[in-house]
């Protein structure tokens, strides 16, 4: 009986609590009249519509967390190296005896991102799996490469038709792997260089037999990287492609070589020299 009456005595309270508020919104209501009584209705809307909204972020924002975990996960499998006779220090990390092996776990991983996210997490997590497949069912790996290099994530559309361009040069597919890294080439992107991407394409020329447009490519390349300034004109160090273009030169033609702009001297500490 006891707790009946407290029950009830909160159910009052709650009670009491409702019919205020209502009577309070009632007369602000009845003041306002007219237009002021649906300027009132609609501020209550935007509380809620406020309220609803914090929800929402607060929800999406536990989700992406989740996601991003997600694709940790799947992307720690896919580049545990393959060391069959090599013990892992952690005894609870994956351990795989074949490249194979690996990309299938790896595939699994992404396929339930991909199932259980939205984008980018979704399209990045295709993306993984194309490159994975590659170990697997090659071909379909190189179809999904091509679907994925007309989406519309310009970070995933630039890494699917770099990894197709590797891919088709590992398959010795010259033909089509240099066409690949000279649109990528023009592309200007910072995920996957100019120069990069030249780099590769003077690698395919060599492989085609074009050692005078290998040289020529490797040539822009050098000189490029060794004239690059900074914003107040400093002479930039050479990139690492622009080393590794200058290395490649010098043993294909080592007189076109000798014509490159000698390498700026690294500047030295304010005060000093």
């Amino acid at each position: 009986m006891a707790k009946y009456k407290k029950k009830r005595a909160r159910e009052l309270q709650h009670d009491k609590f409702r019919d205020t508020a209502l009577t309070v919104f009632d007369r602000l209501g009845n003041k306002l009249e007219g237009k002021g009584k649906a300027i009132l209705y609609g501020l209550v809307g935007l509380v809620v519509a406020g309220a609803l909204l914090g929800f929402y972020v607060t929800w999406n924002n536990r989700k992406k967390d989740e996601a991003r975990r997600a694709m940790g996960r799947a992307i720690v499998i896919a580049s545990t190296p393959v060391s069959p006779m090599s013990p892992s220090i952690d005894p609870n990390a994956p351990k795989f005896t074949s490249e194979r092996e690996r990309a299938q776990k790896a595939i699994e991983e992404f396929q339930k991102v991909a199932a259980k996210y939205g984008d980018p997490y979704r399209t990045e997590a295709r993306y993984f799996i194309a490159t994975n497949l590659l170990y697997v069912e090659r071909e379909k790996g190189f179809s999904e490469l091509v679907e994925l290099s007309k989406v519309s994530i310009p970070e995933v559309a630039i890494l699917a038709k770099f990894a197709l361009a590797q891919a088709k040069e590992g398959d010795a597919k010259y033909d089509e792997a240099a066409p690949l890294y000279s649109e990528l080439a023009t592309l200007n992107s910072t995920l996957v260089a100019p120069e990069t991407a030249n780099l590769r394409l003077a690698s395919v020329y060599e492989k085609q037999g074009k050692k005078k447009e290998a040289i020529e490519l490797l040539f822009n390349i050098a000189e490029a990287s060794r004239k690059a300034k900074d914003n107040d004109g400093t002479p930039l160090p050479p990139s690492g492609a622009g080393r590794e273009a200058a290395e490649k030169l010098q043993k294909l033609d080592p007189e076109r070589h000798a014509k490159l702009t000698p390498e700026a001297s690294p500047a030295l500490p304010f005060g000093l020299g």
